[in-house]
């Protein structure tokens, strides 16, 4: 199926000209509608007034970072499904973790070639526009008192809705679709985010400490130098 380019709307947030200008032009001339914002304020009110599908996020904004202002994106209904990728210079491991904390699906690192960043984007685009097989089942048993509400994203643990990012909510119902399967590490890695983009090594550990601290420790087991299962 040909990708449709004009379909999207993609947000780039960054404080530096040149750069939001380097990146419109190579987004427009692919065929995206391309917004801009220069600070994490002003990210997060074109965000909600245009709804985009991809958000670009720089990391080092004035006043509020792309941290906080991806914390904050992600506290808006609206903005769930909106895909939002790190792209920033820093490449350390702190950095990339605290970004998927924050509820980021990507970390791209500059300096990166205009044919990349694209590739990337249309992978991210087409990974979360893509409907999961078992999207209409509604409630799904967890264990005991905890439920995932798969048509409102939502976890309910004793009565309370939990707030899960979109990957751990995607992590958590692929590891619950079947209790006492391992799931090798490149099972989580394709399913999640798709083997055309790429993520650090971490990644996967720092979503399962994630789901681990909200549900609790005893229901996703590691097992060593191979994945994950989840025990029901």
């Amino acid at each position: 199926m040909e990708f449709k380019t004009d379909k999207y709307k993609i947000l780039i947030v960054d404080d530096e000209p040149d750069i939001l200008e380097f990146i419109n032009y190579n987004l427009k001339r692919e065929g995206f509608n391309v917004y801009q914002a220069s600070s994490g304020k002003e990210a997060i009110e074109t965000a909600v007034k245009q709804n985009p599908d991809l958000i670009l996020l720089d990391i080092m904004l004035p006043e509020m970072d792309g941290i906080e202002t991806c914390e904050e994106i992600r506290k808006i209904p609206s903005l769930y499904h909106t895909t939002i990728a790190f792209l920033t210079a820093r490449g350390e491991d702190y950095s990339q973790i605290a970004g998927f904390e924050a509820g980021g699906d990507d970390y791209i690192t500059k300096p990166i070639k205009p044919k990349v960043l694209i590739s990337r984007i249309k992978a991210l685009l087409k990974r979360s526009h893509t409907p999961a097989s078992d999207e209409k089942e509604v409630i799904g048993s967890i264990s005991g008192d905890i439920y995932m509400d798969r048509e409102r994203f939502i976890v309910v643990k004793q009565g309370k809705d939990l707030e899960l990012p979109k990957k751990e909510f995607e992590l958590l119902g692929l590891l619950i679709s079947k209790p006492g399967k391992v799931f090798t590490r490149e099972e989580i890695f394709n399913t999640i985010w798709g083997d055309k983009i790429i993520v650090g090594d971490r990644t996967i550990d720092v979503h399962i400490r994630k789901l681990r601290e909200k549900i609790g420790d005893d229901f996703i087991q590691t097992v060593k130098g191979v994945g994950y299962k989840f025990i029901n």
